[in-house]
């Protein structure tokens, strides 16, 4: 089969999703499009330390201050304001864990490490809760389907499914917090609690069937440490409550719950969620992501550290996140408006939760 058999244009793709779920089944794979991706983005394939330290350490420097600042004032509209900005801060310093998932061996000596210890274990979700997982999301023949822990069909659910699926990440800090400092030290004393809390509590998974296998290689090392520093950390927190009171916990819970929801919302409009379980081609699972491209700046809030291009991060998951913007814009000049790199650009969240919405009210045959 030849380049221009394999090229589908914008319009094809918007008539195939038209007709109803299992489109994807009939999208073969862009060749053009994951040769371009390829071939015009090689020089811009590196980590960059100068980027990436510096981001990260600047956010979670700054998310802790003004978490500091809303525990410590007494002006609840001022407490407030310093709480929504230290969601902002934290919320892009913990996201890195994105990037960490796709490193490869050698990319940023340390930098997961330091990680860990100043954003992974004070937020109770250590690297290895995505590491050995969100890759598993990204292999070509399990996106998609019930072997996916990162994709539920949503757009084919309930209505009702949808404020579900973001409302209950208000409980994850109060969840996260019960794994560490409760589950842990049962777990080393009974095998089934450990097997159990592994399996259904280690990983950030949203399919309810995803059971995590053992972990393989060096992780299970890093694992007992981290989750040994969690685990006494949580107790801190506990503890923190008999030495300075309830409002320095409570508020800190409140501003992680927030996080959590934002990165839900983001989650939720990171997909189209429309395959119900077929195996799909790389154009096809690109199509069914998304991409929150300029001109447009809030997506930058809402999905930072890159995933403003969640689409073109599957087409090259091994791309650094501060090279996306650029290699986007190679892409829109290389390639004509009728390819269908364009048909996973979309204009913000509102527009595609309002598109998941209706999806999920549409009849089922």
């Amino acid at each position: 089969m030849n380049v221009q058999q394999t090229q589908i244009s914008a319009a094809d793709i918007v008539s195939r999703r038209d007709a109803g779920s299992g489109w994807h089944a009939q999208i073969p794979d862009d060749k053009a499009m994951l040769r371009a991706a390829r071939d015009l983005t090689k020089d811009i394939s590196d980590h960059r330390a100068d980027i990436y330290w510096p981001d990260m350490i600047g956010s979670a420097l700054v998310g802790y201050g003004l978490l500091a600042g809303a525990i410590l004032v007494d002006s609840v509209p001022l407490a407030i304001g310093l709480g929504v900005l230290a969601v902002l801060a934290l919320y892009r310093a913990l996201l890195f864990i994105h990037e960490i998932s796709h490193f490869r061996n050698g990319a940023l000596p340390g930098f997961r490490t330091a990680w860990n210890a100043l954003v992974g274990v004070p937020m109770l979700t250590p690297s290895f809760m995505y590491e050995q997982v969100h890759t598993l999301h990204h292999k070509r023949t399990q996106y998609g389907t019930t072997a996916d822990p990162e994709y539920l069909p949503l757009a084919l659910m309930k209505p009702l499914s949808l404020p579900t699926f973001v409302l209950v990440a208000l409980l994850a800090p109060a969840a996260l917090l019960f794994r560490f400092a409760v589950l842990v030290p049962l777990g080393a004393l009974f095998p089934p609690v450990r097997q159990l809390t592994w399996q259904r509590f280690s990983a950030l998974a949203i399919n309810p069937e995803f059971r995590r296998r053992p972990p393989e290689g060096d992780l299970p090392w890093r694992v007992f440490w981290l989750e040994l520093g969690g685990m006494l950390w949580s107790w801190v927190l506990i503890g923190s409550v008999f030495a300075f009171g309830w409002k320095p916990l409570l508020v800190a819970l409140a501003i992680f719950s927030v996080v959590a929801v934002l990165n839900q919302l983001r989650t939720l409009v990171a997909h189209l969620w429309e395959n119900e379980g077929d195996a799909m081609t790389v154009t096809a699972q690109f199509l069914d992501s998304v991409n929150v491209p300029p001109p447009g700046r809030i997506a930058e809030l809402w999905a930072p550290v890159g995933l403003r291009y969640h689409a073109l991060h599957h087409l090259m998951p091994s791309m650094p996140y501060h090279s996306l913007p650029e290699a986007h814009r190679r892409l829109v000049a290389e390639l004509e408006n009728t390819s269908s790199y364009h048909g996973a650009n979309h204009a913000g969240m509102g527009v595609l939760v309002a598109r998941i919405a209706r999806n999920t009210m549409r009849p089922r045959g």
